[in-house]
């Protein structure tokens, strides 16, 4: 599907004035409205970006358009490629390899801290999110958008905004891979049972187990999706 076509079936914004806070520039709203399309597979790996189409589509100029793209550049989610232009990155295996090798230290980081800095708040936001994962039935997509906000809901209560950031990043870049490791049989169960050890872990301020379990299913969650990316090959 071409990025034309995606992006005149998204819904429609409001008005880009409307959208943006006093304190957003246009900049920062449309490199914003870019992350969270690709979080929601608005995107696909190949797709271009074309600066008058999402010009028009943002009601904005080309000018915070190039900005923003210039930062996902930044950021390696977008490179630019000979007669093609700028395009969303299309990642390999080795590297899927090394952003989950990187995200299991990283979310085990998030949870030890988590584990030591969460108030009961943030705890008791855990479970509710954990619990309404019951809710999302048998979607693929509706697991995997409760289990970003879930691992979000961690991480903040890490309360270590450099962690927070290198995480956002690494999820960005994941979420340009095809489907969802929840359309695996079987997979959407086991990691709600690896998620409320986890919580239960952090509740019960014990920052080494937390840890090891964070790691631990990282790792189940990166064998997932190895298997689905070499049976696709």
């Amino acid at each position: 599907m071409s990025t034309v076509t995606k992006i005149s079936s998204m819904s429609p914004p409001e008005s880009a004035g409307e959208q943006k806070s006093d304190n957003l520039s246009r900049a920062d709203y449309v490199y914003q409205w870019l992350r969270e399309q690709m979080r929601s597979g608005g995107f696909s790996p190949g797709d271009r970006l074309r600066e008058v189409e999402l010009a028009v589509r943002l009601g904005v100029s080309r000018t915070p358009i190039r900005e923003a793209i210039r930062r996902l550049a930044s950021d390696g989610l977008v490179e630019g490629a000979p007669s093609r232009g700028v395009m969303f990155i299309r990642l390999d295996k080795q590297q899927v390899r090394e952003i989950y090798s990187l995200r299991t230290v990283l979310e085990g980081a998030a949870a030890r801290l988590a584990a030591q800095h969460a108030s009961e708040g943030e705890i008791a936001l855990m479970r509710e999110l954990i619990g309404s994962i019951e809710d999302v039935g048998n979607s693929p997509e509706a697991h995997g958008r409760n289990n970003r906000i879930l691992h979000q809901a961690i991480c903040e209560a890490a309360h270590n905004r450099y962690l927070m950031q290198a995480l956002t990043q690494l999820s960005d870049s994941l979420g340009l891979l095809p489907g969802t490791t929840f359309q695996i049989p079987g997979r959407p169960v086991e990691a709600r049972k690896e998620h409320l050890a986890i919580v239960a872990a952090i509740e019960r301020r014990d920052a080494d187990e937390a840890e090891r379990l964070a790691r631990q299913h990282i790792q189940l969650a990166g064998q997932v999706r190895f298997r689905m990316m070499f049976e696709t090959a």
